[in-house]
């Protein structure tokens, strides 16, 4: 998107460090200024040896079901040459998790409209599972639905933790970036635990004026609870894609201009 809809805007992003790249390179080119304010701290599994051969294992599965696009992302990073033949199907819990896959020429037969797990739940192809060997690649945490989920409907299920997710690690330069960025604000929003950390651990003088700003989240869940959290202006993107993301952030804007 290059319209310049973001001109003259702080546009604030959420995402792990390292993973906002393409991020604030469209805001750039959307006319926005990208703050950088990660909400998680990423890292990669401590067993190394031990996940990799879950993953080797998983390539045998019936089918494998990838929990965001940092699984996809660590998941590579632990085995390169990973690669699923084509009687394994391969889900994913949202469109952002879909296309990373995509990038790295694996094809993805499942996402849910409501990217969650709970959407990955209700896809009539995870009704009948019984006897089925599935793998759910992702992370410790969460809102720990979709093994439990699938092992009542009498699936074998492999939980493979490819990484970990922790509370941001803030320097003053990332604060005072905030403090400085001149308004209006839209803040980007695609992880609940990011909402959380950034909800509850900002220093009180920047804690108010972020929950005024425009928000823009990437399901009716993070709406949900980004009202909770008392931000006030809050707007629903169609997906946690960048181009979704941007999209709503651009409308959030101009209504905010109106």
């Amino acid at each position: 998107m290059d319209d310049y809809g973001l001109r003259g805007a702080s546009v604030i992003l959420t995402r792990p460090a390292g993973g906002a790249a393409a991020l604030a390179a469209a805001v750039r080119r959307a006319g926005g200024v990208p703050v950088l304010l990660p909400g998680l701290s990423l890292s990669s599994a401590e067993d190394a040896a031990v996940v990799r051969a879950q993953l080797r294992s998983a390539q045998r599965a019936d089918l494998v079901l990838f929990t965001s696009p940092a699984a996809v992302r660590f998941a590579w990073r632990l085995a390169p040459t990973l690669a699923f033949a084509r009687r394994v199907q391969v889900g994913a819990v949202g469109a952002g998790t879909a296309a990373a896959l995509a990038r790295r020429g694996t094809a993805v037969a499942l996402v849910p409209d409501q990217p969650d797990s709970a959407g990955l739940l209700a896809l009539p192809a995870l009704a009948c599972v019984r006897d089925r060997r599935i793998a759910v690649i992702g992370a410790p945490g969460g809102r720990n639905l979709l093994v439990p989920g699938l092992r009542r409907r009498g699936a074998t299920v492999e939980r493979i933790d490819v990484y970990r997710r922790r509370a941001p690690r803030w320097t003053r330069h990332h604060l005072a970036a905030l403090d400085a960025a001149p308004s209006p604000w839209l803040l980007l929003v695609s992880s609940a635990e990011a909402l959380d950390h950034i909800a509850t651990a900002l220093p009180p003088g920047l804690a108010p004026a972020l929950r005024r700003a425009e928000t823009v989240v990437s399901s009716a869940r993070l709406a949900g609870r980004a009202h909770e959290h008392g931000f006030e202006r809050v707007h629903l993107a169609r997906s946690a894609l960048g181009h979704d993301l941007i999209a709503a952030a651009t409308a959030a804007l101009a209504r905010h201009r109106l």
